[in-house]
């Protein structure tokens, strides 16, 4: 019975981070961090748990809400397709206010091609499993425009702040991301094939590094899931390399050297065990998705929530508990 326990407490600890809007803040709506914003790939991922849940009418919410902020900034997005972007300000943001849908305007990694990849991989495989978050033709028109966007930053060599939001280098999660996602809306807006060829052969080259200065990087796993991108060879490259050179006991670091949240070690981020524990259940690893399961729960507050991260070689969590990506990483991996 500890499963079905587990699963409604975490589904519990995510609703408490929705808002009216439908959108997900990326930690509790009231923390000081400012994670109490809506960023777009967070979202993406938070509904992966919400599929995992069954809860269908909260991912439709979800994705119109997105759709509703790429509709909103519409001319920014006209404006890129019309001349690659030369600036930061110019990329569509990563984050905005979760009631306004405003940008928020501060100096921020805000080139994160991975969430634009991330967001048409989800519309078009939700798409082909019968859940249907496109509404009008006005949702056909801005995930067209998406496509044409990721042509015009030519995305498979453009160097985007990536998935920690961190400088700027051309991240194989970031190519991965919009290869995946390319290919994912395929069937639904018109796609060329070159887009295709050029994220493949740029993938392909970069693996099994992430960048020119990671080698090994906790992004590098969501190559393989959701995006399920990579061969099998590649992908047990990417695990072996994480699981020897970054897994602790409460987390996963994200790469070598990490400073953010750095006490003297790098931080261990909980969301990378669950992470772990659902690639292990594909590909029918039984023993290794039981050892990151346990793990897993070992890594919970006493309120049986996951936060964003342990400080290296401590019990002690940052404030961004619960972290909604983990949250609904668990509720992937309890399914």
């Amino acid at each position: 019975m500890i499963v079905p326990i587990y699963r409604a407490v975490t589904k519990h600890n995510l609703s408490k981070m929705r808002y009216k809007t439908g959108l997900y803040s990326a930690s509790h709506i009231n923390v000081t961090t400012g994670y109490n914003k809506a960023w777009i790939r967070d979202n993406i991922y938070v509904t992966l748990g919400l599929e995992a849940a069954k809860s269908i009418d909260e991912i439709k919410a979800c994705y119109h809400a997105l759709l509703d902020i790429l509709l909103k900034h519409e001319y920014k997005i006209d404006w890129a397709i019309r001349e690659k972007p030369d600036a930061k300000y110019k990329y569509i943001h990563a984050r905005f206010d979760p009631l306004t849908f405003n940008e928020f305007h501060e100096e921020w990694g805000n080139k994160q091609n991975d969430a634009i990849g991330a967001l048409l991989y989800k519309i078009g495989d939700l798409n082909k499993k019968g859940i249907m978050v496109i509404r009008d033709s006005d949702d056909l028109r801005i995930i067209q425009k998406l496509v044409y966007y990721l042509a015009s930053i030519q995305y498979w060599h453009d160097a985007d702040n990536g998935m920690w939001e961190e400088n700027e280098e051309v991240h194989a999660s970031s190519v991965g991301a919009c290869l995946a996602g390319l290919k994912a809306v395929q069937g639904i807006v018109d796609v060329p094939r070159h887009l295709i060829e050029q994220g493949q052969n740029s993938l392909d080259s970069l693996l099994p590094r992430e960048s020119v200065s990671k080698e090994v990087d906790l992004a590098l796993l969501s190559l393989i899931f959701p995006y399920d991108i990579v061969s099998n060879e590649q992908r047990d490259q990417i695990l072996a390399n994480v699981e020897s050179k970054l897994v602790r006991k409460r987390g996963v670091v994200r790469y070598l050297g990490d400073k953010y949240y750095n006490n003297g070690m790098e931080a261990e981020w909980t969301f990378g065990l669950p992470w772990l524990a659902i690639i292990y259940k594909q590909i029918g690893r039984m023993e290794k998705y039981k050892q990151y399961m346990d793990k897993t729960y070992r890594a919970m507050t006493w309120k049986m929530e996951l936060p964003e991260l342990y400080y290296g070689g401590t019990d002690q969590p940052n404030e961004n508990t619960p972290l909604a990506w983990s949250e609904a990483m668990l509720l992937c991996a309890l399914t």
